[in-house]
């Protein structure tokens, strides 16, 4: 398509920042705005800043950045600030590569955060380490505008020297450091943000927000697959209208098929929250917090906006990425690269078909689920000594197995309450952040099967029942395929309604079993070494 090409916007300018709505002409040259002559007897349709996911990986995605990028654009994003640190810790620094260069080749701005803790943290094992010397290359590099979140807060908190000289770097470099501290407080808080963190997006609680607010950070309200926080905190809008931006995290593909960033604004909108409020959480702070490269509708900016049939639903008639109609009368313009082949570290066997339990006392931890939370809680379970322990789907505890991506190690086994499963069993190789392949399931012979699956296809997701597996393949690092949208959707769908079948009541199971490995999100988790304790941030006995 030619840039130099002349382009006219005809609509009633929504705009935020002067919080005005005019009938408008924009005529657009090159990539820039020219002239917006005001008309009112313009009265349909609307235009808008472009919309912009202030924090997302897209690898959860499960399409690589430019399959991502053809989906996105339908729905207003301009932009997305992004930490590929799912395949950091798979992939490292050839990895990170592969993401950018793969995104470089559609016109969606991907605005890159170097990933600041790869492993999650020390207790972590990874296919690969980010070190503070890879902070500060990325840094310099113009594609990377922030350091992304400092999981790692124990390490922020007690001056840990690795993590502080990668926020040092960042804050040298003028570029913002994002957090992660869910559920952190009183002065431990305060040290966190005085090291130089400035946002946070792993809030569950208007308590916990509002603190973070009042002490200095901004907010990210998240409404992904499976963390749903938009609820409970979109009353800070009202009191933070510049303190408050927008994101999904983690969405797969099911979810981005129905709609991105507009999604929220929508249900903002409905909810009575005021527009200009709504859209600058959604398009403006996000541009002037990370410093990004996108117009914002004004006369000599480049012209990044997206054209709505209506202020409730914010269905996109077109996307506009610097000048150019990416997408229009229902059709994306630009084309998807062919992806180059990564070479990555993959186990090659599962030989250990035991994977019984025996009770070595009386009681038990188990990993307790919350439907739409990352979090989890810890559970104390009784047992007879001695007995081997099996699922029990009458008190929905369920076996849960990890095995080491990077190496043929001996499994690891424990249990969780809350999947619903009344038969078969859930499998991946996405289990945040190190992404080793994990399974939950009823009968062992069926999380066996989801594990060896996995393996084989050196990577993806399977529901497996009686011999029988279906599942999608992820032979990009085993987090991404080179699929469109809504062919992972259909696939997705169709696994996700196996295991709904099978009983599960969570709104992403397989969401939900990604993050059983995620030890820096309290309560219990699972890692390559066992049960994890975050809030004592150190590996405990699956038995009391």
């Amino acid at each position: 398509m030619d840039n130099h090409k002349k382009h006219i916007a005809k609509g009633v300018l929504i705009d935020p920042l002067n919080r005005t709505q005019k009938g408008a002409e924009i005529i657009i040259s090159g990539n820039t705005i020219q002239s917006i002559t005001y008309n009112t007897d313009i009265k349909h349709p609307y235009i808008i800043p472009g919309f912009i996911d202030a924090h997302i990986h897209i690898e959860s995605s499960m399409l690589l950045p430019s399959r991502f990028a053809h989906e996105a654009v339908k729905h207003g994003t301009v932009g997305v600030v992004t930490d590929p640190h799912e395949v950091a810790n798979v992939a490292g620094m050839p990895g990170i590569n592969f993401m950018v260069e793969d995104a470089r080749q559609v016109p969606l701005g991907f605005y890159f955060g170097a990933p600041s803790c790869v492993p999650a943290s020390p207790l972590e094992k990874s296919g690969a380490v980010i070190s503070s010397q890879d902070i500060q290359s990325l840094l310099k590099r113009a594609d990377f505008y922030a350091l992304s979140e400092m999981m790692n807060y124990p390490g922020v908190v007690n001056n840990d020297p690795d993590v502080k000289e990668k926020i040092n770097i960042a804050i040298h470099a003028g570029k913002p450091v994002d957090g992660h501290a869910p559920g952190l407080t009183g002065k431990d808080l305060l040290k966190y943000i005085s090291a130089g963190v400035s946002t946070d997006h792993e809030c569950s609680s208007l308590q916990e927000a509002k603190e973070k607010l009042y002490s200095g950070m901004k907010i990210l309200i998240r409404e992904g697959s499976a963390a749903k926080n938009f609820s409970n905190l979109i009353p800070l809008l009202k009191e933070f209208p510049d303190k408050i931006m927008f994101c999904t995290d983690d969405c797969h593909p099911d979810y981005l098929i129905k709609g991105h960033i507009n999604k929220l604004v929508s249900l903002a909108i409905k909810q009575g929250y005021d527009i200009f409020d709504v859209l600058s959480a959604a398009c403006i702070n996000p541009v002037y917090h990370y410093n990004l490269p996108i117009g914002l509708v004004k006369k000599n900016d480049r012209a990044d906006f997206a054209i709505v049939e209506d202020l409730h639903e914010f269905k996109v008639i077109s996307t506009y990425i610097n000048g150019i109609p990416v997408f229009e009368n229902g059709k994306v313009s630009f084309e998807l690269p062919a992806p180059s082949q990564p070479v990555f570290k993959f186990r090659e066997k599962h030989n250990q078909k035991n994977i019984s339990v025996k009770a070595k006392s009386s009681l038990y931890n188990v990993i307790g689920v919350v439907d739409g939370e990352l979090l989890t809680h810890k559970i104390i379970e009784k047992c007879t000594p001695g007995s081997i322990i099996n699922s029990n789907i009458s008190k929905d505890i369920l076996k849960v197995v990890l095995l080491d991506r990077y190496d043929e190690t001996p499994p690891i086994i424990g249990f969780v309450k809350g999947f619903g499963l009344k038969h078969g069993s859930l499998g991946a190789s996405i289990a945040h952040d190190s992404h080793h392949i994990i399974a939950v399931g009823v009968d062992d012979n069926d999380i066996n099967n989801a594990l060896k699956w996995i393996i084989a296809n050196k990577g993806g997701i399977c529901f497996s029942h009686k011999n029988q597996i279906k599942g999608i393949k992820l032979p990009w690092f085993g987090l991404m395929t080179n699929m469109k949208a809504f062919e992972a959707a259909g696939e997705y769908d169709h696994i996700n309604v196996l295991a709904k079948e099978s009983g599960s009541n969570l709104a992403s199971p397989f969401m939900t079993l990604s993050f059983l490995a995620l030890t820096v999100i309290p309560e219990l988790k699972i890692n390559h070494n066992g049960l994890f304790d975050s809030k004592s941030f150190e590996n405990i006995s699956l038995f009391i």
